[in-house]
């Protein structure tokens, strides 16, 4: 069976205190990040941190590039994480936290497009 050209997914997650990876592009696609938002459902106002991660086959260190950092939400308010397009190689990871493991969520769109 072949491979489909373009695949969109939406993502979303309930944005946990410690970091964690919330999408990987597939083996053989290219991910590219169309929408990447957080909500606080809370009153109170929550940080977010938003990151890209890349294992280079060469060194197979991770680097980590911090794309928003403990980024103040409001109460009741929304955030766009990333005010463009963000291209994801094959194994970049998408790395979020938040300083509250309950108020805030993601939601993300991404367009995934066949090697």
């Amino acid at each position: 069976m072949a491979l489909a050209l373009n695949v969109f997914q939406t993502i979303t997650s309930v944005v946990p205190s410690s970091p964690v990876g919330i999408y990987t592009a597939p083996t053989g696609y290219t991910g590219v990040v169309l929408l990447a938002q957080a909500t606080n459902i809370g009153t109170d106002t929550h940080t977010v941190s938003f990151s890209h991660k890349r294992t280079p086959k060469v060194t197979g260190i991770a680097v980590t590039t911090e794309i928003l950092k403990d980024f103040p939400i409001g109460g009741s308010d929304t955030a766009n994480l990333l005010p463009g397009k963000l291209v994801l190689e094959s194994g970049d990871v998408l790395v979020i936290s938040a300083s509250n493991s309950s108020n805030l969520k993601f939601i993300g769109s991404i367009l995934e497009t066949l090697n």
